[in-house]
């Protein structure tokens, strides 16, 4: 048996502009998303109408890709922590110790990887289940009763629980193992060396990188565009005028040209800042400053919420949740010509399926980050920590903040100002109902600096993974235009997108572009397998399975 790959030289540019970064894989990933932003910009009617045929295409084929690939990766990651084999295995030499405290480290990678969406969805995502779910599509209860209670939290938690996270880890795990044991570059090909060895060198690796590179973007995207409405509504309701919001013919409101790009500017201009400043510093002090924020919310909550009501949705939730998960992570349904047929299939493609890609385009961005933040951990602490612990905070979160709301509204005395509310404007009108208008007009200057917070700290570690990947894995300091140039680039695609088609034509790009990526997932982890078994053959033999001395950006 050989000694496993541990030399995967990427070409990267000696002098000039792209000076340390691959040219194949940086040319090519920004004319793409620079012919997304023209075309959005400068077709948006032609963009909205033919993303949206694609995503009608997409969900109406790979639905059950999208499930099943979904419950593959939930399901590997808890083989990999049971694997004694495997489970033990440090992330890295035998002597390596964790770079950043547990809660440095928790922190960051919460922040990273759900924490705009905590602010959006914990309210809304309850309530909305709350009133149309499979069960009262089915008639099984009505909608917006307490009947209904149970149903949406046991799709609030499968949504944001276990399996979101299983597709950051998996993607973390499979980098930090060929990365820190092995020292192959930080980038997404060094994970499938198994599978194909010293070709990803070439074309075919540059083909995966770039692929990693737009996946992030779209993925990125889609949680600032939610973001940016839920400041933007934010920055209205404490005062900064009625600018922001433009009235369509319908009497609809929508945020308005000038207040995209105002909130654009403060959060791409925040963002690089702190990326110029790297992980250690800017990116660490956010993502506690953010935490810290977090907590002091969600205690309000614990304190002046509707508690009891919040701990009996956590407990009764969490049982609900995980009895359903395997029934759950299974169920496909496509439209069969019947009403009931059609709704579950199209309720299942706004949700599950979304969510599903959401979390796929999402995770080169989060798996880069916490493979960068998890050196110096054991397999089995990684996959633990990294799935477990996030998603009871997701769970104590949606149960106290979505729980208050939906109690509010069930007592009476919201009267239907929550669920009237726009999504991004549901938090907002339950501070508005719980407490006296100053208080109120307090409490969501806090949530606006704390959703500022979150998005500067997706951004900022955003650019620098996508930097990271276009610099064949360097790690290191990046060349500032560089920088700057993909701050602009993720300001101008979620402006771009809104200005075509809303949050909607994100919603659909995002879907299409995650959809490669979960091929390259599919292989990540059966390369993952391939490895971990084979070195534990190695290990029998005497042959080493770690590399010699610092990882050595090639």
């Amino acid at each position: 048996m050989k000694l496993p790959l541990m030399d995967l030289p990427i070409r990267v540019a000696e002098s000039g502009f792209y000076r340390g970064f691959s040219k194949d894989v940086s040319i090519a990933a920004k004319l793409l998303v620079g012919g997304l932003i023209l075309w959005a910009v400068a077709f948006p009617e032609n963009a909205a109408a033919t993303l949206g045929a694609f995503n009608s295409i997409i969900l109406a084929t790979f639905n059950y890709w999208y499930v099943y690939v979904a419950a593959f990766f939930l399901l590997l990651c808890f083989a990999l922590a049971l694997w004694p084999a495997a489970g033990r295995l440090k992330l890295g030499l035998e002597d390596d110790r964790p770079e950043f405290s547990n809660f440095s480290w928790f922190s960051m990678m919460f922040g990273a990887g759900i924490g705009i969406g905590m602010l959006t969805f914990a309210t809304a995502e309850p309530m909305y289940h709350w009133a149309t779910s499979p069960g009262t599509i089915m008639g099984a209860f009505e909608g917006s009763t307490a009947a209904s209670v149970r149903e949406a939290y046991v799709w609030s938690f499968t949504h944001w629980g276990l399996a979101a996270w299983a597709c950051y880890a998996i993607v973390g795990l499979s980098l930090a193992y060929f990365t820190y044991r092995r020292g192959l570059p930080l980038t997404i090909r060094s994970a499938l060396t198994p599978l194909f060895g010293k070709s990803l060198s070439g074309p075919l690796g540059h083909v995966i990188d770039v692929v990693a590179v737009v996946a992030t973007v779209l993925g990125v995207s889609q949680t600032l565009g939610f973001g940016v409405d839920q400041f933007i509504s934010g920055l209205s309701i404490i005062g900064f005028g009625d600018w922001l919001y433009t009235t369509g013919e319908g009497g609809g409101q929508s945020a308005s040209t000038l207040g995209l790009i105002f909130a654009l500017m403060i959060i791409m201009g925040a963002s690089t800042l702190s990326a110029l400043s790297g992980v250690g510093n800017g990116i660490k002090w956010l993502s506690n400053l953010n935490m810290g924020l977090s907590f002091f919310l969600l205690t309000f909550f614990l304190i002046f919420g509707s508690t009891f009501f919040g701990l009996s949705a956590l407990f009764v939730g969490i049982w609900d949740y995980l009895i359903s998960l395997p029934g759950n992570m299974f169920t496909v349904w496509t439209a069969d010509g019947t009403e009931t047929g059609d709704a579950l299939a199209g309720w299942q493609g706004g949700w599950t399926i979304f969510y599903w890609a959401w979390w796929i385009a999402f995770a080169p961005f989060v798996g880069v980050f916490l493979a960068r933040i998890s050196k110096g951990r054991t397999v089995r602490e990684y996959v633990l920590g990294a799935l477990i612990i996030p998603a009871a905070m997701c769970f104590v979160w949606f149960a106290m903040v979505g729980g208050t709301a939906i109690d509010l509204e069930l007592s009476g005395v919201a009267e239907g100002a929550i669920a009237g509310a726009g999504q991004e404007s549901q938090l907002f009108a339950m501070l508005g109902v719980m407490l006296p208008d100053t208080l109120a007009y307090w409490m969501s200057v806090i949530v606006v600096i704390l959703l500022l917070t979150y998005l500067v700290t997706s951004a900022d570690s955003a650019v620098l993974i996508i930097n990271t990947i276009n610099a064949g894995g360097d790690e290191g300091p990046k060349a500032r235009p560089h920088i700057l140039f993909w701050g602009a680039a993720l300001a101008l695609v979620v402006g771009g997108l809104i200005i075509a088609g809303g949050l909607g034509a994100i919603q659909t790009a995002m879907v299409i572009g995650a959809l490669p990526f979960s091929m390259v997932m599919v292989m990540m982890g059966v390369a993952l397998v391939k490895a971990i078994y084979r070195d534990g053959q190695r290990e029998k033999l005497g042959i080493a399975t770690t590399h010699e001395g610092e990882v050595a950006a090639e």
